[in-house]
């Protein structure tokens, strides 16, 4: 059995809701598949899978690896934003796949991660997701048609079936969820500046 968190609106913010279900080991297609719909089937209620694996197109289309910000991949642009207690931003890692960003040896080699630099511009670790929601939602509007983003309000919950929060902090299922409340509140996502979207995440985003 796995317990995992689903991310969902209450109260105007987003919260994580956690359910205990069925876990499959293993990293084939199949395998993986099987622990979505278990993780769905526990929740009972419209949910999308937000990952390369989900079974849905739209899912798919907002998994990190696919979306792009600034021409790039938001993979990429994530982990190319990490400054270390040893090292980077390390620019270089733009180019190339999301996959050899994310398991680049400086990643683990260099240090904790004290901050983040985006288009020159420093980012703080606290609120501990602010950063990666931001690039996230601003990704989404880049990648997806207003049609397409209006898909996400006919979702309940949103899962990672990657994200394990004993392991990591970010999840592109918080993520969109914080894109639904923004199109929930205000028609679409806003264009914030950085501090005017700290502001609005310190307030409607909960852990």
């Amino acid at each position: 059995m796995a317990n995992r968190p689903a991310y969902t609106i209450d109260g105007g913010k987003v919260v994580p809701k956690y359910f205990s279900f069925q876990w499959y080991s293993g990293f084939a297609d199949s395998q993986v598949k099987k622990c979505i719909k278990s993780f769905h089937d526990a929740i009972g209620a419209k949910t999308l899978e937000v990952s390369s694996r989900s079974e849905e197109e739209i899912g798919r289309k907002c998994s990190a690896f696919n979306l792009e910000l600034d021409g790039n991949k938001l993979e990429n642009v994530f982990q190319s934003s990490k400054v270390f207690e040893f090292g980077g931003p390390y620019l270089d890692l733009l180019n190339g796949t999301p996959k050899e960003a994310k398991t680049d040896p400086r990643i683990r080699n260099s240090g904790n991660v004290i901050s983040f630099n985006y288009k020159g511009e420093e980012y703080p670790l606290d609120p501990k997701s602010v950063f990666y929601d931001y690039i996230y939602v601003q990704a989404l509007k880049q990648t997806l048609r207003k049609k397409e983003l209006k898909k996400l309000l006919n979702y309940e919950f949103f899962t990672d079936i990657f994200y394990n929060p004993e392991k990591s902090i970010n999840t592109q299922a918080r993520s969109i969820a914080l894109a639904k409340l923004m199109l929930m509140e205000f028609g679409e996502i806003p264009d914030f500046t950085k501090e005017e979207f700290i502001s609005y995440h310190k307030e409607h985003v909960e852990y």
